[in-house]
């Protein structure tokens, strides 16, 4: 029997994944075939913080190497970027003028890093924190420049700040509430993290909304202003202030979006041979940024390429480790509380120890 043709476009951590699962399940089904815009196989993502803080090599994070792909009779397209989707004719089109046909598409595309709309943005040395290319650009700038401000003080801010602080530089982080981690974090919690951050040596400007970035005469940024009129030296300045569903391919394809590609219970689109997964998906209205729900969605996108059609994916609860080595902190669920909750705390300051529990019913 003639395989089917199965593409997929991007590389990541929750496409190769749904990969490793199908051929756990129809190891012969599929010819298939990945593009993935960067020049690197599929590596980990999650650890980019610890290869930052100079605790791990960008080779200690790739999953899986080109050999992985020829064992598995994969054909991988390493730095081509899909640019046009013919789903009439069911071609893929890459920007070096390559194309492939499809009998199923995978789309895992991620996402992009949000860049704040203020004047100064396209200044040299004012990057994002999204990938290997951006790591080893923040090493670069650490190993030549002394102050750098990061804007964002939740998760992937905090990592980036820990990780130039460890590269030697006098580090500011940026954040616009009142309190750190506020999406993870009640505002306690928030306030001993910031302490603990601080007794390393982090600096943090709370409640500061970022006007400009001031650049020199040579295009490279100086300084940043807040509204309030204060200014920072800034040599490099990361915006850590969120992710966008990627859905520019999707869109340009007539495949419907509504903040990420709309997706079933069954990852499929509306185009019934195109499925995607990951941070480029909008299922039952939420886009998700981490990575278990990313590997909940792959199971279940694997069971139905395979043929299978048992699987359902219902949406995930999230949670959230922060990796910045001494430090132990682990936030799930609904933290905040409300109204029918009932809470129980520990708080220890001196001991730097806090615990919260929210209980709804008999539910955690």
């Amino acid at each position: 029997m003639k395989k089917m043709k199965l593409v997929m476009v991007g590389n990541g951590m929750a496409g190769v994944r749904t990969l490793e699962e199908l051929l756990k399940l129809a190891p012969d089904m599929y010819d298939i075939t990945v593009f993935g815009a960067e020049p690197y196989t599929n590596y980990n993502r999650i650890l980019l913080s610890p290869v930052l803080a100079g605790e791990q090599s960008v080779q200690d994070i790739i999953l899986n190497d080109e050999q992985w792909y020829r064992d598995h009779g994969i054909t991988l397209h390493v730095g081509k970027k899909i640019t046009r989707i013919d789903r009439i004719a069911r071609v893929v089109y890459a920007d070096d003028g390559s194309s492939e046909s499809y009998d199923r598409l995978l789309l895992a595309t991620g996402s992009h890093p949000f860049m704040l709309p203020v004047p100064g943005k396209e200044l040299q040395g004012v990057i994002a924190y999204r990938d290997i290319k951006d790591t080893n650009d923040m090493i670069a700038a650490a190993s030549r420049h002394t102050h750098a401000v990061v804007i964002g003080g939740g998760l992937l801010g905090l990592e980036a700040a820990n990780g130039l602080k460890l590269r030697g530089m006098d580090v500011t982080v940026v954040h616009l509430p009142q309190w750190l981690m506020e999406r993870q974090l009640d505002p306690v919690a928030g306030k001993m993290l910031q302490t603990s951050l601080e007794q390393r040596g982090l600096k943090f400007l709370l409640g500061k909304n970022t006007q400009e970035l001031i650049g020199d005469a040579n295009g490279h940024v100086q300084a940043i202003r807040f509204t309030d009129g204060l200014e920072v030296p800034a040599q490099l300045v990361v915006m850590a202030v969120g992710i966008r569903p990627n859905t520019d391919l999707a869109q340009s394809a007539g495949i419907y979006c509504n903040r990420g590609i709309v997706v079933n219970d069954t990852l499929q689109t509306y185009d019934p041979r195109v499925y995607a997964v990951g941070e480029c998906v909008n299922h039952r209205g939420t886009v998700y940024g981490l990575v278990a729900p990313l590997f909940e969605m792959a199971k279940v996108c694997a069971n139905h390429l395979a043929l299978l059609g048992i699987g359902q994916y219902q949406g995930s609860v999230t949670s959230t480790k922060l990796k910045v080595t001494g430090i132990d902190l682990f936030s799930a669920g609904e933290f905040m509380g409300g109204e029918g909750t009932e809470e129980i705390t520990l708080s220890d300051p001196i001991g730097g120890v806090y615990k919260r529990l929210v209980l709804k019913g008999d539910k955690v």
